[in-house]
Order: structure tokens, then sequence, then C-alpha cells
């Protein structure tokens, strides 16, 4: 998937004096987030009847065992007694984990609650980018002049049961597209990596040959060679004495 990507003054640590609170805490089971909003914020369906937009206060965000290759977040309130949302994501790649739970947010539409983006849970590279209707990722991506994962496909934004099986199986089946700035509709792939770039692996140093022998050569195949040598040349002149006596 594509890096993370913020609008200004829409990463969370960014606002948290303002707008949130920096308190959240977070499990890796299930990557189970507590995080407090001080302000209210928008979230993409589907959701509990009445909870397009979850007020200021404190929930808890996990992943769904989903059987399926989707990812699938659910919030509940903060005893997890009830659940407000299940909320269809893609990954989302972070070049660098942060030691702290992150959350993204789209930019902001003048008079309207922030939309929430992405979720990085503490020490991962991936986190969930949000999926959101088609009519509203046109609009966001209007706003923010970058690419929003969108659902072209007809859905039921509102449910009394946001975690019944019914509503989690359609999650599974949903067409995920991206809607570009300009409106355009691509295809996913179009825009969100499936992977990090590749790193590009270093050439082998190359191999050099020695012009010469190793200094470590041994010397006795020449001493021997020399002693041969010499040899033969006594015996040479021994046979040319006794013919000269």
């Amino acid at each position: 998937m594509t890096f993370l990507r913020t609008a200004p003054a829409v990463l969370c640590m960014a606002v948290l004096g303002t707008a949130f609170s920096p308190s959240a805490k977070a499990d890796d089971h299930d990557h189970m987030t507590t995080i407090t909003f001080s302000a209210p914020v928008e979230i993409p369906p589907v959701y509990i009847t009445g909870m397009h937009v979850l007020p200021a206060g404190t929930y808890v965000f996990k992943l769904l065992n989903s059987s399926s290759d989707r990812h699938i977040v659910q919030i509940f309130n903060k005893d997890q007694s009830m659940i407000y949302a299940t909320i269809l994501a893609i990954p989302n790649y972070r070049l660098r984990p942060a030691d702290k739970t992150i959350v993204t947010f789209n930019e902001g539409i003048a008079g309207k609650p922030e939309a929430i983006r992405a979720w990085f849970y503490p020490g991962e590279n991936w986190g969930e980018e949000f999926v959101y209707p088609k009519d509203k990722a046109v609009q966001l991506a209007g706003v923010t002049k970058q690419p929003v994962p969108a659902v072209v496909a007809d859905v039921q934004v509102e449910v009394p049961t946001p975690e019944a099986p019914e509503v989690v199986a359609q999650l599974q089946q949903l067409p995920i597209m991206a809607v570009q700035p300009t409106g355009e509709v691509v295809e996913v792939a179009q825009v969100y990596q499936p992977t990090p770039p590749a790193m590009v692996a270093a050439a082998p140093a190359p191999v050099l040959l020695a012009d010469k022998l190793p200094d470590t050569s041994s010397a006795l195949p020449l001493i021997g060679l020399c002693g041969l040598v010499a040899l033969g040349g006594a015996l040479t002149l021994r046979s040319i004495a006794k013919r000269v006596g």
C-alpha cells in the first residue's frame, strides 16, 4: 500500500493538544486499542443507526478475525458492551512504525467533523485505511487532493446491529475501488501498492583474480629445482675432467 499520507493539520499527533486526547492504550491481542477523542469524529459505514459521527469520548478499536482476506475494523464503546460500527479497510503501509497509536484524518470539510482516515497500531508498519461510500469518497478526495478508497456498490450504511453476520458477509464481498482527486474512479492497484517498494539488493563485489602467487606460497619447489640443476652441472664437469686427464 501507499505510504502514510496526511493532509495539513490532520495527523492525530499534530492535533492532540486541540481536538483529541493523547490518551491511547493498546494490546497485541486483536490490536485492541482504546482511544479518546475530545471532538466529534466522522466514520464510514457500516455503523449503528444514528452513529454517523462518533461524539467526543472513549472508544475501543479492534480488528475483526475475518475468515476472508478483507481487513475489517470494529468500534466499541468504552466497556465493549456495544459495537458502534463494523468498517471495511485496506492495508496502509507506514515506512517507520511508531511506538504509539497513530490515527490520521482526512482534511476537514468546513463546518463538519474530521473524517477518520487510517489507524496504526503501535510498532506496526501496516495500518488500516478506512473505505468510504463512493459519494463521500469523491467529496473527501476533492478536498484533500489525495485518492480515497471507496465502495462503488450500494451498501446499507446504518443498521441496528453492525456486528451481525450478514453485515460482515456483505463487507467481505463488496468491490473496492479508489477515487482520484479529479473524481475519477480507478482500480485500487493503480493507486495503492499491495506491498512496499522492494529494496534493491546491492551487487556483489567483483572477484579479483590474483596476477601473482600469494605471499604465503612455499619456496620448496624452487629450491628443489635449483638443486637438480647444480647436481647436473657437477656431473657434467666431472665427466669432462676424466676425458682431459
